[in-house]
């Protein structure tokens, strides 16, 4: 690379930019070079191969074996960038053992510095790790060197891997993807030299997890624990009990020259990016863990019987399958003993409790565990989402008259479509607008012709046997009503620290919790507080600004409200 006239062109350039001696801006870069750079020893990959495997022992990977051929077929024309979920420090682990048996050679994974410890570094990087900084805004020489080695990766055919969301996600569902590396693709693709790179959705999603427990722990406010080789050790030991089975699915490739041929050149990353997240959702199977969890959740730290458990599960079952919905295996919860195995294997883990001293066998969420069953609901959220948004959208149908209840309707759900934009990944309008109608239909193949008259909108929810916004969008927009309250009560004038004021939510999070003022104690969740305060910046909520923010600041509250107040009268049903 540092032989390349490409390379010192580059390098010179940003020089005379910088306003540095260029031999200086060279020395910089060429140590950054050495810092970065990745290498494939057939010792450190067989290394790398054994801990991978002892690592991943409580897992059996799944994949599709036609799916990871087509693939092999993809990669003997164009390279492949893996952009995979990230659920796991385990992630990389998995996606490298479905590929490894089918011939593929390691991918060059780029991640974070974190894990370069001593002695996972040192063969991590022999065998295809590139570990880059955490944060590289103010240092132009270290970026253009990233640009530069990943064109060089690209041109010469290596595939890539690199994990969108930045970091696990804390909350179970996709994490907004960061466009950093994916825009030095872009630019490097731009600079020309390169045909196509071919973008592969990847989804990796566990039964269960044993380091759920540790982020639940971070969302209540504790501090993370930083990696290190004693870390490591008890991570390790702790993979030694069976979790079940990892799935690695494969969405739709998408080709990065196509996608920046058709799409606007400002916002074309951004685009990729979301479009790549979409790919994700949809392959991401539904787990038997997640419904169970899903059911447990939704009953207020009722114990339920196995008979409860199926009452909800059933018709979402039933859903499932018109809507041909990816499954992990056969989901054997169709069955009564499977839906037992599933509680059972949640009890094992301590997710759940069960008691059986009683006529028959109960089980619930078990105490300040709530968070880590939420985790597992929340992987498949997005199949159910509209169906979620359509029975809010009822609720408001049936209580705001309005003279064309149609039209009242699709407003409204806009405005929760806008509420929630930072939290899930929404198709562009007239998808959607499509999508709702699909769910409608399903919920009431007669609702357009009977939703103006008096009560029919509600008559639709109290009739169908499936109800699932109390289920899926509680946590979440209960966590936004402590955001939106919370900034109601501050003095407008005043600068907002974010830090403070999410430590301070947590807290009132947790007495409202105890007042029973919010339901759900998976809203309880530092990450969901900062989405909220994400949006309300959106909103420009935060920044001391504006006259009337006060009273704009309470709008957003009493929205949040009022659909918290919908939640739970379709709850009530």
């Amino acid at each position: 690379i540092q032989a390349s006239a490409r390379f010192n062109e580059r390098v010179t350039a940003l020089a005379a930019e910088l306003g540095r001696p260029q031999p200086e801006v060279a020395a910089e870069a060429a140590a950054y070079l050495q810092e970065m750079v990745a290498s494939h020893s057939r010792l450190a990959i067989d290394v790398w191969e054994q801990f991978g495997r002892w690592l991943g022992r409580a897992y059996q990977v799944e994949v599709d074996p036609s799916a990871v051929e087509e693939l092999r077929r993809l990669s003997t024309r164009l390279p492949l960038v893996f952009l995979p979920s990230h659920r796991s420090y385990l992630d990389p682990v998995m996606l490298r053992s479905a590929l490894h048996r089918h011939g593929f050679a390691p991918n060059h994974v780029l991640g974070g510095v974190n894990i370069s410890f001593w002695p996972i570094g040192p063969i991590a990087r022999r065998s295809g790790a590139v570990f880059i900084r955490r944060s590289i805004r103010d240092d132009p020489v270290y970026k253009l060197v990233l640009r530069e080695y990943i064109a060089y990766l690209v041109r010469k055919r290596f595939n890539l891997e690199w994990y969108m969301e930045g970091g696990r996600t804390r909350t179970g569902k996709l994490r907004p993807p960061r466009y950093g590396l994916l825009n030095y693709l872009v630019r490097a693709y731009r600079d020309g030299g390169i045909d196509d790179v071919l973008l592969i959705p990847t989804s990796i999603v566990y039964d269960q997890l044993y380091e759920v427990g540790a982020l639940a722990a971070e969302e209540h406010g504790a501090q993370k624990t930083p990696e290190s080789l004693s870390w490591l050790v008890g991570y390790a030991r702790a993979q030694g009990r069976g979790f079940g089975t990892a799935r690695v699915s494969f969405g739709e490739p998408l080709s990065l020259r196509k996608s920046l041929r058709e799409l606007d050149r400002e916002h074309a990353v951004e685009r990729i990016a979301i479009e790549v997240s979409h790919r994700i959702n949809r392959v991401t199977p539904i787990t038997e863990t997640a419904l169970v969890a899903l059911a447990l959740l939704g009953a207020d730290d009722r114990a339920l019987t196995l008979a409860d458990v199926r009452a909800t599960l059933d018709p979402l079952l039933e859903h499932v399958r018109v809507r041909e919905l990816p499954v992990l295996g056969d989901l054997e919860i169709a069955h009564e003993e499977g839906v037992r195995r599933a509680l059972d294997a949640l009890a094992r883990h301590g997710v759940a409790r069960s008691y059986a001293g009683g006529s028959e066998p109960v089980w619930s969420i078990a105490p300040e565990r709530h968070i880590e069953a939420a985790f597992y609901r929340n992987s498949i959220v997005h199949f159910f989402l509209n169906r979620a948004i359509a029975e809010l959208v009822l609720v408001h149908v049936d209580e705001v008259a309005a003279p064309d209840p149609v039209a009242e309707g699709w407003s409204e759900a806009l405005r929760i479509r806008d509420l929630l934009k930072f939290e899930f990944f929404f198709a562009p309008t007239a998808e959607f607008e499509r999508e709702m109608r699909t769910e409608l239909a399903l919920l009431d193949p007669d609702w357009e012709l009977r939703v103006g008259e008096p009560g029919a909108a509600w008559k639709a929810l109290t009739e169908t046997r499936l109800r699932l916004a109390p289920l899926l969008l509680s946590s979440f927009l209960e966590a936004y009503l402590v955001v939106a309250e919370q900034l109601a009560a501050q003095d407008p004038d005043m600068e907002i620290d974010e830090n403070e004021f999410l430590a301070h939510c947590l807290g009132v999070a947790h007495q409202y919790r105890l007042q029973r003022r919010i339901h759900s104690t998976e809203s309880i969740s530092r990450e969901l507080f900062a989405t909220a305060l994400r949006l309300a910046a959106n909103r420009r909520l935060v920044a001391a600004e504006g006259e009337d923010l006060a009273a704009r600041r309470a709008a957003f509250a009493d929205q949040v409200r009022t659909l918290v107040a919908r939640l739970q009268r379709i709850h009530s049903i």
